[in-house]
């Protein structure tokens, strides 16, 4: 049996680590933060994440946040494609982002027989691993429809919850209702929150940052056994390893831990904790 060589591309958002992007040739489209009058692509080069959330409680201006380009979008994914039998690109979901429109218009001159534009649903990580997994699969079989039905199950099969330490930079960037974000501030309220079908929903709204990392531990604890699981902060990292710490007991072999970069950091703000995670049944 010929093996499909297959392909992929997401964008930025995916926050993959790079030594993965190099072991499965996974090519990646950065999104922009604008700031100071200046675009900055998330690419881990323009902008340095760690020096980003120091500076951004005390920035003049809040950063906003753009989609790639359609153009780049192309030149990426046409480079990308070539020696591939099969390009999948695995996006930001249209509900929160033009990414996948931006992806759409890029790919509009690929055949529709070599190219898939995949809407992940997920945000960071958790679009992460449906990059991950659909590339151990597609390694493995050789088969596009063996991979997309690997992503299918991967996202019927995890979760994603993050724990803020401030609703302000939700506020600022007019996420959430004035008046809802002001009555969180008000009240000291730290919001736990999911991303599910391409939605931004509340799990849960807590006194504490404390309570709030607490309940965040049981949510994980819920998703039964897992397969994968990504720890993931904005600049807190001794919250991440700490997390770590406490879940050792149910940790799968595949753990990773990670900054989110700038793109997703200028909505949640600074010292923020969640997780990514794929239960074991996806296998199933």
């Amino acid at each position: 049996m010929t093996l499909t060589k297959i392909k992929f591309v997401t964008d930025s958002v995916a926050d993959l680590p790079k030594d993965i992007l190099d072991k499965y040739d996974i090519a990646v489209v950065p999104c922009f933060v604008n700031y100071d009058g200046q675009s900055f692509a998330d690419d881990g080069k323009e902008l340095d994440r760690a020096s980003f959330y120091r500076n951004l409680p005390t920035m003049t201006s809040h950063p906003t946040t753009a989609a790639p380009p359609p153009a780049l979008a192309e030149e990426i994914v046409k480079r990308h494609i070539e020696g591939a039998d099969h390009l999948i690109a695995i996006v930001t979901p249209a509900k929160l982002s033009a990414t996948y429109n931006s992806f759409r218009i890029g790919a509009s001159g690929l055949p529709a027989n070599r190219f898939t534009l995949i809407d992940s649903g997920s945000l960071s990580l958790a679009m992460g691993w449906q990059v991950i997994i659909a590339a151990e699969t597609a390694a493995k079989t050789g088969s596009v429809e063996a991979t997309l039905d690997a992503i299918q199950r991967v996202r019927n099969n995890q979760a994603l919850y993050c724990a803020l330490s401030t609703m302000e930079f939700l506020r600022r960037s007019g996420r959430v209702g004035w008046a809802v974000a002001g009555i969180g501030a008000l009240l000291q309220i730290k919001p736990l929150v999911q991303v599910l079908d391409g939605e931004v929903r509340p799990a849960a709204r807590i006194r504490t940052f404390g309570k709030a990392v607490d309940r965040l531990i049981e949510f994980a604890r819920e998703q039964g056994k897992l397969d994968k699981l990504a720890i993931i902060h904005s600049n807190n990292e001794e919250g991440a390893l700490a997390m770590r710490e406490t879940l050792k007991d149910v940790l799968p072999d595949d753990v990773i831990i990670t900054r989110v970069g700038p793109t997703l950091g200028t909505h949640i703000g600074p010292g923020a904790l969640g997780f990514a995670s794929v239960s074991a049944t996806w296998k199933v």
